[in-house]
């Protein structure tokens, strides 16, 4: 049992502008019974009291935040609605299991009477919707809630400069998060993205364009960097489970080429398989341009391509022997 103690105002101020019956002022707070007692009379000021406090105890700023249950966080763009959950336009239910016909009219209905419910015009309904793509997407690919907070900003910003207009919200929210993944500097490819969304890869890249050459990236604060393609090799080189020599040599590689022209307007995940390809030559670990082509995400005709450029450039000397290892 534990008690603390209130001085005469504090007491006071419980009742609000009544006096409390007690000499002296000396009053305790039992936490286990919920009530507040006079220590020199024995009388019970209040009691039934409710402990507002948290039902838990947490020792570090990481256990007090992981066991808040204070809802989700203010999303960047939705302006703080309620969006602790969301009705998803999956056909799968919690197991796993499809949902028959008259399940999905069902979710359907409710998935509209809750946008109804947290947005109350066309342009929060917009956003909703786009949040909602957003962290899909985002989820799908792996990508931290930085990275899909600093896509919907990205995306709010679209929409207030009139870009999304005649366009669908998935091509936009698609290419947003390619601008928010070159701009928190996480290897994601446009063909990454398209993976997993409905959207045309030529679409998205457009969309991307446009976002690109409209928006006011200075007023948004923001920068993005060109392409960089030692970004993806270390993703490459995990997969692969190559070594941490083929990584170097092949960011080496990257680097002698970053200021002289060669890769632009190219795949930047093109080139970093390539470079990694011929790192894996040059330390004769066994990879083929097929596997690395998968590794990276792109056709083995990039990879080819991009390997007969560098070498080229570099007037690398890798005789067919070397490449027959491999």
């Amino acid at each position: 049992m534990s008690y603390s103690a209130t001085s005469s105002t504090e007491a006071k101020s419980i009742k609000g502008e009544s006096s409390i019956p007690c000499p002296s002022g000396r009053i305790i707070y039992d936490e286990a019974r919920g009530e507040k007692i006079c220590l020199d009379t024995g009388e019970v000021i209040e009691e039934r009291l409710i402990d507002t406090g948290p039902d838990w105890r947490a020792y570090t700023s990481e256990e007090r935040e992981k066991r808040a249950r204070a809802g989700s966080p203010i999303s960047p763009i939705l302006q703080g609605s309620d969006v602790t959950s969301i009705i998803d336009i999956g056909g799968k239910d919690a197991t796993g299991k499809k949902l028959d016909l008259k399940k999905k009219i069902e979710y359907a209905r409710m998935r509209k009477l809750q946008l109804r419910t947290k947005v109350q015009n066309t342009l929060d309904r917009n956003i909703a919707q786009a949040y909602a793509e957003l962290s899909k997407l985002g989820n799908a690919l792996g990508l931290s809630k930085e990275v899909i907070d600093q896509a919907a900003i990205i995306y709010k910003k679209a929409i207030e400069s009139g870009l999304i207009r005649g366009r669908a919200i998935e091509s936009i929210v698609a290419a947003a998060l390619y601008a928010a993944c070159r701009v928190m500097g996480t290897p994601r490819s446009l063909d990454d993205i398209v993976k997993y969304t409905r959207s045309d890869r030529k679409e998205i890249a457009r969309c991307y364009r446009l976002l690109w050459k409209e928006l006011n990236w200075e007023e948004l604060n923001i920068e993005i960097p060109k392409p960089d393609p030692s970004m993806y090799i270390p993703r490459i080189v995990a997969q692969l489970g190559l070594s941490g020599n083929v990584e170097a040599i092949a960011k080496d590689i990257v680097a002698k080429i970053r200021n002289t022209g060669i890769g632009a307007g190219k795949d930047p995940a093109g080139i970093a398989a390539a470079a990694v390809y011929i790192a894996t030559l040059l330390t004769n670990e066994k990879r083929s341009q097929k596997e690395i082509a998968t590794a990276a995400g792109v056709t083995e005709v990039t990879v080819r391509n991009r390997y007969k450029e560098l070498i080229e450039f570099l007037k690398l000397n890798l005789s067919l022997a070397e490449e027959n290892k491999t």
